[in-house]
């Protein structure tokens, strides 16, 4: 590749000449631009500059010094040496003044300045950077001087512009003077040009923002008054329709069912072992007047002994009596059912266990209050099993650990359920009904443990809200002037419902409460009429209304001087009065 044409070397403050020559002579250029600093110590002396000349002419060079100090161009001058104001102004050779004279600091006689030839000398009428392409371009036709485009390419032209010079400047600096520094103004604007964005950005997110959050609240005091109201009202799953005369209301019924359940171990015991059998022989004994009056006993009837029972198996008369003594007669009883066990009449232990073997006990006949019957008997093969079983006790206590719940929680589901059908719930018309207790086992039954189950029935009443809302106004026609004043408020929300009987198809309850009558004001109105404006403006157009004693408007966020366009962020309060 060629030697560039041209080169731009930065002098420091601190250069000494012998440095700056330095410079020169190690540069392959032959156009050198000498930038200067400001109160460049080492120019002062017309030594220094005819020592630069004579280096550069040496050396077949040309320099130009770039400067605009007013000092400097006089000794240039007398050097012969050409001065520029930047690297795009034309170089020239300031006028040496006549009174310069060297002084003390003289140059060797013996070494005369050696001056380049015609031909190489600058051309004042173009700049420094066209010097590049064009002054050298004849000494390059001569053979002493190669051509070379600014930014160290391959040469298309040997004429570069202004900019590309000051490029090729820049990038040959050997040492950069931060006092020289020339700003950057593409970085400047690109700064300049994401703050703009920035601030573009923060305005919209600053409308949208607002759009967002946008609300506002508008309170309106009023001459309004409070009503009582007192209704009897008839719940009527049936009615199609509203009765005013009777104050009968269509409802829905709403249900729901629960189902909770408790297990806990059994604690009752049972044997199931083999029951012991046997046989009984039982008398009758009384007066004699009473012969043949004896009852017979049935089969079935328990005979027991030490508080355990037996069961006699076969029917039992009494047909024949002897005189025990005077007028006692006593009767043996035999069986009837089978007549061939004579007196001998089988009986079986009511429950199974080894403690039903007994051999000639006595037993008391069941029934028989007076003693008329006497009865012994035995029996055996009564054997031991003990069972674990379900006793009263076990349900009893699987009932009082059953939980139901948060009952508060199925109210707020049954509401939800009305309200989601378009009806107005009544809090007081919950009920939890009957539950129904069932266990997993019977009283009785083998088993380790017993579940019960219990389940509940919930329900609740739902009106229509403007069949209420019709029945409160009925019972205000005679407080309110239809032409100017209207019900603010029905009083539901804090009505106090009381619920006389109640069925499935039907409730009557008691409604007490108190509604306001205030100035004929629509919320809705208000809302469109306030959507958009300032808050100023939505204050002086409620307040031409007379019966209006105030207003109070709020908007936020609170950079927000106006209220949002959707009528839905917006609220309207209208006071209750402070009369009771």
């Amino acid at each position: 590749m060629a030697n560039p044409q041209k080169d731009t070397i930065y002098v420091d403050i601190d250069d000494e000449i012998t440095g700056v020559i330095d410079k020169v002579q190690n540069s392959s250029a032959k156009l050198i631009a000498l930038v200067l600093p400001k109160r460049a110590s080492v120019f002062q002396s017309i030594v220094n500059m005819k020592l630069l000349k004579r280096a550069a002419d040496s050396n077949k060079k040309n320099i130009v010094l770039i400067t605009s100090e007013a000092g400097l161009l006089p000794l240039a001058g007398a050097a012969g040496i050409h001065v520029a104001k930047s690297l795009n102004s034309k170089p020239e050779i300031p006028l040496a003044p006549s009174s310069i004279i060297d002084g003390d600091e003289a140059v060797d006689e013996d070494d005369p300045i050696a001056r380049l030839p015609e031909d190489d000398q600058l051309d004042g009428s173009q700049s420094v950077g066209l010097l590049a392409g064009g002054a050298i371009a004849g000494a390059a036709a001569k053979g002493d001087l190669e051509t070379v485009n600014l930014d160290n390419s391959e040469p298309d032209s040997v004429a570069p512009d202004a900019a590309a010079v000051t490029a090729a400047a820049a990038s040959t600096r050997t040492k950069k003077d931060k006092s020289l520094k020339v700003p950057n103004f593409n970085r400047f604007r690109l700064i300049l040009g994401i703050l703009g964005l920035l601030l573009i950005l923060l305005i919209i997110g600053y409308i949208l923002l607002g759009s967002l959050l946008g609300k506002a609240t508008i309170n309106v005091s009023t001459n309004a008054s409070n009503a009582p109201v007192s209704l009897d009202l008839n719940l009527s799953t049936t009615a199609s329709s509203i009765d005013p005369s009777s104050s009968t209301i269509p409802a829905q019924y709403a249900q729901s069912q629960k189902t909770f359940s408790e297990q806990v171990a059994t604690t009752g015991q049972k044997n199931e072992g083999n029951k012991a059998t046997g046989t009984i022989s039982v008398t009758a004994s009384g007066q004699c007047t009473a012969l043949g009056n004896v009852p017979d006993i049935p089969a079935g009837t328990g005979a027991s002994n030490n508080g355990q029972t037996y069961i006699i198996e076969d029917d039992i008369t009494f047909q024949t009596g002897t005189i025990s003594s005077k007028n006692t007669c006593e009767y043996q009883g035999t069986d009837a059912t089978n007549p061939s066990n004579g007196s001998n009449i089988p009986i079986t232990a009511q429950s199974g266990g080894s403690s039903y073997n007994v051999s000639g006990v006595k037993f008391t006949i069941a029934g028989d209050s007076s003693g008329v019957y006497s009865a012994t008997g035995s029996a055996s093969g009564g054997t031991d099993n003990i069972v674990q079983v379900v006793n009263q006790n076990d349900i009893t206590n699987a009932e009082n650990k059953i939980s139901t719940g948060n009952a508060g929680t199925v109210k707020s589901d049954l509401a939800g359920q009305l309200t989601g059908q378009g009806y107005y719930p009544i809090d007081a018309t919950f009920s939890p009904g009957t539950p129904t207790i069932t266990p997993s086992a019977s009283v009785g039954s083998a088993a380790t443990t017993v579940t019960v189950t219990e389940n509940i029935t919930y329900s609740m009443y739902g009106v229509h809200k403007s069949d209420l809302q019709q029945l409160i106004a009925d019972s205000l026609k005679g407080q309110i002037n239809s032409s100017s004043q209207s019900i603010l408020d029905y009083g539901l929300t804090n009505a106090n419902i009381s619920v006389n009987s109640q069925t499935d198809k039907s409730a009557q309850l008691s409604l007490n409460t108190t509604a306001v009558i205030g100035p004929n004001l629509n919320i809705n109105n208000i809302k469109k009429e306030a959507a958009g404006k300032k808050a100023g403006d939505i204050k002086t157009a409620i307040s031409q209304n007379p019966n209006v004693t105030g207003v109070k408007v709020s908007v936020s966020p609170f950079w927000s001087s106006t209220a949002p366009t959707n009528t839905s962020k917006i609220k309207v309060i209208i006071a209750k009065p402070t009369n009771k």
